[in-house]
């Protein structure tokens, strides 16, 4: 049975006191979390800055002194990430010192996993109905990385809560055709952009969302358009700075090693060993390292001899292996007592496996455009990381939109269990068969 969408976007009081309950679990977990593991978060040193997180601390604090954005580059100004994160801590920094400032932010890490809840039971009440958003919002209150992702210094939380707006910006765009909101879905694509530039384009899928609502050709240039001009307005400040320090333009970062070079990695090994016989002008202790202009030309090489010689293996690794790097692999590098990585191994496959079957099911049974707001996020990020670096860390944001899937296989299941009860009893009372 299909419901209408008054019918799906309608909440009732109880439905707000369960978010909410939901919710304040989700916000006491999370402070709780942090307050209690403290640096134990800490991927690297905070007095020898050697991760990327107490690397994104120490350039806020050189902001905060008054110097460039750098990284990796001592007091050097450098474009070697985009400027999000740092100033962003900076703010927290700021006022409250390094140590306070860290703590702060974890906080405010805190408040985005409750924003991502409420947004999450939004997405998936309007892609599915109130019942599923509910349970997606119940599997991820219990989703042991998210509290992982409220205590690490890392742009993830934030990225994903900028992502899930955008997401739900789009859909409610595409569907009332106001041009606030596609103003709305440039300045979500900055800011994302801020943090990740990956997601720039992400903002294309909205053709899939026009031609479902039958825009004319005159709405899409015009709605292109206000995204687009909103984006570039947004993304100067950085272009402009850009090219007054460094003498040159940079669309986004200019940093050493290539993610697509990187990638060809597979279990983060050299290529196999006749492949530099083949390819003798390669050294097996610097093919990977360093800034490299020709690092698409190594990494084709890579990619051109491993076909060649070894199919299946290449094969499985820009297939299966990329996404069990993405979304089997875990996001939980600090395991959060009791529950250690093994165990968190076991639940993320479980959960997977669970996301799958309702995802087959859903495209089965339900209308194709209801789910593309979720096929199409899970579609562009996963193909956006195939070819590059894939791992937890970067499919993290995106399982999130998966777990409505997971929900819809939940609650399928337990109507088809509740079906067959009231057949057994109808059965066994000689009243009729339910079939």
């Amino acid at each position: 049975m299909h419901v209408s969408m008054d019918q799906r976007e309608e909440t009732t009081s109880r439905d707000r006191i369960w978010l909410t309950v939901i919710m304040a679990f989700v916000l006491a977990m999370s402070v709780f979390v942090v307050l209690a593991h403290n640096n134990y978060f800490l991927l690297g040193d905070l007095s020898n800055p050697n991760n990327d997180d107490v690397k994104y601390v120490k350039s806020a604090e050189l902001i905060l002194e008054g110097g460039p954005l750098a990284y990796n580059s001592g007091t050097e100004p450098s474009a070697f990430i985009m400027p999000g994160m740092p100033l962003l801590l900076a703010a927290f920094i700021g006022p409250f010192g390094e140590q306070g400032g860290i703590t702060a932010f974890r906080l405010f890490q805190c408040l985005e996993q409750v924003a991502c809840i409420y947004l999450l039971f939004l997405i998936a009440r309007r892609v599915f109905d109130r019942r599923i958003a509910m349970v997606a919002c119940v599997i991820a209150a219990l989703y042991p990385t998210d509290y992982f992702s409220s205590g690490v210094i890392l742009t993830e939380s934030t990225f994903r809560l900028l992502l899930m707006m955008l997401v739900w910006a789009m859909m409610v765009a595409a569907e009332n055709r106001r041009w606030t909101w596609y103003v709305g879905i440039g300045v979500l694509t900055a800011a994302l952009a801020y943090f990740k530039p990956q997601a720039s384009l992400f903002p294309a899928v909205m053709l899939f969302f026009w031609l479902r609502e039958r825009y004319s050709l005159r709405e899409i240039v015009k709605f292109t358009a206000i995204i687009l001009g909103t984006y570039v307005i947004l993304l100067c400040p950085w272009w402009i700075r850009n090219v007054v320090t460094f003498g040159k333009f940079i669309l986004f970062t200019d940093s050493a090693g290539s993610p697509f070079l990187l990638g060809t990695r597979i279990n983060y090994n050299l290529p196999p060993a006749g492949f530099f016989d083949a390819y003798p002008q390669y050294d097996p202790k610097t093919i990977f390292e360093g800034h490299s202009s020709d690092a698409i030309a190594k990494g084709m090489d890579i990619i051109r001899y491993g076909f060649s010689h070894h199919f299946w293996t290449y094969l499985n690794w820009y297939t299966i292996g990329k996404l069990q790097g993405l979304y089997v692999e875990s996001y939980y590098w600090r395991p959060i007592w009791p529950l250690q990585r093994p165990l968190m191994d076991i639940l993320q496959k479980v959960l997977m496996s669970v996301t799958l079957i309702g995802l087959v099911w859903a495209m089965l049974r339900e209308k194709f455009g209801r789910l593309l707001p979720l096929l199409m996020t899970f579609v562009y990020f996963t193909l956006l990381y195939i070819p590059f670096v894939a791992f937890g860390r970067y499919g993290y944001p995106t399982i999130v939109f998966m777990l409505p899937f997971a929900a819809y296989a939940l609650c399928r299941l337990w109507d088809l269990i509740a079906v067959r009860r009231t057949s057994l009893r109808r059965s066994g009372s000689g009243g009729y068969t339910f079939r």
